[in-house]
This record gives structure tokens, C-alpha cells and sequence, in this order.
């Protein structure tokens, strides 16, 4: 998500310390099964794979991997075309001026993961690591009030433009995962009260995000239940907590994307 420049106050403070539009379905055509997608990957860092640790050389700052869930749907499917679009750090803006020109009328799949951003995720995330409950609690709120009051109308208009221009594509939104897990946890300060507003956050938001790819006639492939029991403080974690460098944080590795992400999207495309 948002770029991790702006995480660095709170792990390190952890450290010391201790245009509204309804679209119809698109039916697959009677052979989908048997032909080759055309398929565009556009979104965020929950989408390009940021925290997995690998990236292409040529992404630069977008932090698009290999082992990403777009690239293993690609890899794994004998795609036709495969376009990798998806930036960290992107907003429903950037998706609108940097992500649309992959889409055409031959583009037969589109998978997009956004929001985060737009409401606010790296405040949140410093706010809860970095501050006290109440703060973490008053950072959530804010960015609930941002998923029910702003969101709608960016998705509305973002998953339009998206339709507009690839009108023959399945188009599948990826949800966000609930980040963490509850009970012991060795981050200093990261109590199960900031853990649990933040999941709280993340249902609202893809209460939001479902709604919306709904009303847009697209298909909502949501990843909480895949990554239940492997997010931040889990035996197991599939999402890293704090982390060097500072832009691994708090974004699925490369077993959230590959056992969590994949199985989610496949579950949804086949």
C-alpha cells in the first residue's frame, strides 16, 4: 500500500520503545474454458506483491513480483497476455490515469485489489503501532468514516472506467485480508485491542468493496477466510509485521499470496 516512507516513524518508535455506474454481468462465453485469457492485473501493493520480498527489476517503485497472486494466476493458467499494472502506493486515482491504458476490448479478465489507500491504511497502521489504543482506535474510525462517506463513489466511478474499457472482460475485485491475529504477540506495545480494531477495519472495508463490485456487476474474491489464522502474530504468519526493509510491513509474503491469494482468485475464475 501506500509507500513505507511513511511507516518508518512507527516501527521505529516500536522499536525503541520496547461517477456512479451499474454495468451488467458478463456472461463467459461457451468456450472460456478452453480459451486463453487475456489478462490485466491492476491495483495496489496488495496486488503487485509488495512483501514478498521479489521484484521484477523493471517495476521499480510499483514493486511488481514474481510471486505475486496476479503473476502466479498468469503463470499458472496459460494465459494468452499477461499485462502487470498494479503500483504499490496506487489510490483509485492512479488506477484511473496509469492502470486503464492496458485495458482494450480484447481484454478478457481483469483483477483489481484497491481502497487501502484511499482511506487511509499507512495512518492506520503507524497510528496502532506507534500510539496508544485510543489512538489506534480514533485512526480506525477515521478510516471507517472514509470507506462509508468517500469510497463508494471512488470505486463506483474507478470499476465504470474500468468497464468502459475492457466491456468483454470478467472482472474480479480482490478483497484485503484481516491483518492479525489475536493472543500472544512479541511486537512491543502492539496490544489485541489494536489488533482487533484494525480487523474491524478491514471488514468494514470490504463490506464496502463487496457492495460496490456488486452494484458494478463484477465478482468479489474475498481473501479473509484463506488467511485466517496466518496474519501478524499468528505461528505461522503468511502477512509480515514489522519489517526491514520497511516496505515488507504489514503486506502478505510470498506464502500469503501463493496459499491465501491464489486459492481465493482461483475459487472465483476456476
Amino acid at each position: 500500500m501506500r509507500h513505507a516512507r511513511y511507516l518508518i516513524g512507527a516501527v521505529t518508535v516500536c522499536a525503541v520503545a520496547s461517477g456512479t455506474a451499474t454495468a451488467p454481468a458478463f456472461a463467459a462465453d461457451s468456450d472460456s474454458e478452453t480459451t486463453a485469457e487475456n489478462y490485466v492485473a491492476l491495483g495496489d501493493s496488495y496486488a503487485s506483491g509488495t512483501g514478498t520480498r521479489d521484484y521484477f527489476e523493471d517495476s521499480g517503485d510499483c514493486l511488481r513480483s514474481p510471486k505475486a497472486y496476479p503473476q502466479l494466476w498468469a503463470d499458472s493458467h496459460g494465459v494468452a497476455s499477461f499485462n502487470f499494472a498494479a503500483c504499490s502506493g496506487a489510490v483509485t486515482d492512479d488506477v484511473n490515469a496509469d492502470q486503464l491504458g492496458s485495458l482494450s476490448a480484447d481484454t478478457t479478465l481483469v483483477t483489481i485489489s484497491i481502497g487501502g489507500n484511499d482511506i487511509g491504511f499507512v495512518d492506520v497502521i503507524t497510528s496502532c503501532v506507534a500510539g496508544t489504543d485510543e489512538g489506534c482506535d480514533n485512526a480506525v474510525n477515521d478510516a471507517a468514516a472514509k470507506a462509508q462517506n468517500e469510497l463508494p463513489a471512488k470505486l463506483d466511478t474507478t470499476y465504470a472506467n474500468i468497464r468502459a474499457a475492457a466491456p468483454n472482460a470478467k472482472v474480479v475485485v480482490v478483497g484485503y485480508p484481516r491483518i492479525n491475529e489475536m493472543g500472544e504477540c512479541g511486537i512491543p506495545f502492539y496490544s489485541e485491542y489494536k489488533r482487533q480494531r484494525i480487523n474491524e477495519g478491514a471488514d468494514e472495508l470490504a463490506s464496502v468493496i463487496s457492495d460496490r463490485a456488486s452494484a458494478a456487476g463484477f465478482s468479489f474474491a474475498d481473501p479473509r477466510d484463506s488467511f485466517s489464522g496466518h496474519g501478524v502474530c499468528s505461528s505461522d504468519e503468511w502477512i509480515n509485521g514489522p519489517s526491514n526493509p520497511i516496505q515488507e510491513s504489514f503486506h502478505p509474503d510470498v506464502d500469503g499470496h501463493a496459499n491465501a491469494y491464489l486459492p481465493t482468485l482461483n475459487s472465483v475464475t476456476g
